[in-house]
């Protein structure tokens, strides 16, 4: 499960954060994460609850943003969304895409107690 490293990573950035900012506590962190991040979300937030345990952000909630897929058509020279990696242009049903968003995982925002 490959979600637990990504939710240490994620408090070591909290931490790093914290310690610059001199923040007491963090509240809520709210995630991006795009369908083609490769993320499964709940194993995600099981991971998270535990992995800020005993941390500045221990007790923290947890919210998750999920972004849509979007790809370029070279055809029709237009950004779609898609669903899956390897659709078809949505507008022509051209197969020449190159997906421009999705893959997100990203820390959007955090509240703090100052």
């Amino acid at each position: 499960m490959h979600e637990m490293s990504i939710c240490m990573s994620i408090v070591e950035s909290l931490e790093a954060s914290a310690k610059a900012n001199n923040y007491k506590a963090i509240n809520k962190v709210w995630l991006e994460i795009g369908p083609f991040s490769g993320v499964e979300v709940n194993a995600l937030e099981f991971s998270f609850d535990v992995a800020i345990r005993g941390t500045i952000a221990n007790g923290a909630q947890l919210e998750i943003i999920q972004t849509q897929a979007n790809a370029w058509c070279f055809s029709c020279d237009k950004t779609v969304v898609v669903k899956q990696r390897y659709d078809a242009c949505p507008l022509c049903n051209s197969s020449q895409l190159t997906v421009t968003g999705g893959e997100e995982l990203k820390i959007k925002q955090i509240s703090i107690k100052e």
